[in-house]
C-alpha cells in the first residue's frame, strides 16, 4: 500500500490566494481553478472582469494537467509541432495555463488559469502550484 498527500481545504485556499495575488498584482482578470489528482474541481474563482468562458477553459486546463501529469503547455507544443493527432486525445485541452501540483514527487492536483495571454495564464498557475513547496 502506498501513501500519498491529498489537498485539503487549507492548501486549496493558499493556492487560490497565491494565484489571485499574482493575477491582481498584474491586473489580469482571470479564472483560477484547483483540481485534485483525478481532475475533479476543488475550487474555482473568477476574478472581476474575467469572461464567463474563462471559468470553463481554466477547469479544462487544470484537468488536463492533473490527468496528464504535466503542464498543459506540453500538449500545445506537441500539436503546434505537427502532432495534430493529439487533438483527438482524451485530454480536454492542449492550451497553456494548466500546471500540476507536485508534492514528494507525486502529482496531487493541478491549477488551471484562463483569461489573459497563455504565458500570463501559466505564470499565475505556476505561482499557485508552487506555493506549497
Amino acid at each position: 500500500m502506498k501513501n500519498k498527500a491529498v489537498l485539503g481545504q487549507s492548501e486549496v485556499a493558499r493556492i487560490l490566494a497565491t494565484a489571485r495575488a499574482e493575477a491582481q498584482s498584474n491586473q489580469w482578470p482571470v479564472s483560477i481553478v484547483v483540481v485534485d489528482d483525478g481532475g475533479h474541481p476543488l475550487a474555482l474563482e473568477r476574478l472581476d472582469g474575467a469572461s464567463p468562458i474563462s471559468a470553463y477553459i481554466a477547469t479544462e486546463k487544470a484537468r488536463t494537467a492533473a490527468l496528464g501529469r504535466r503542464e498543459s503547455k506540453g500538449y500545445e507544443e506537441m500539436v503546434n509541432g505537427g502532432r495534430t493527432a493529439f487533438l483527438s486525445a482524451p485530454l480536454l485541452t492542449s492550451l497553456e495555463g494548466g500546471v500540476p501540483i507536485i508534492h514528494d514527487g507525486q502529482v496531487i492536483g493541478a491549477v488551471g488559469v484562463s483569461g489573459v495571454k497563455a504565458e500570463q495564464d501559466a505564470q499565475v498557475a505556476k505561482a499557485g502550484a508552487q506555493c506549497l513547496r
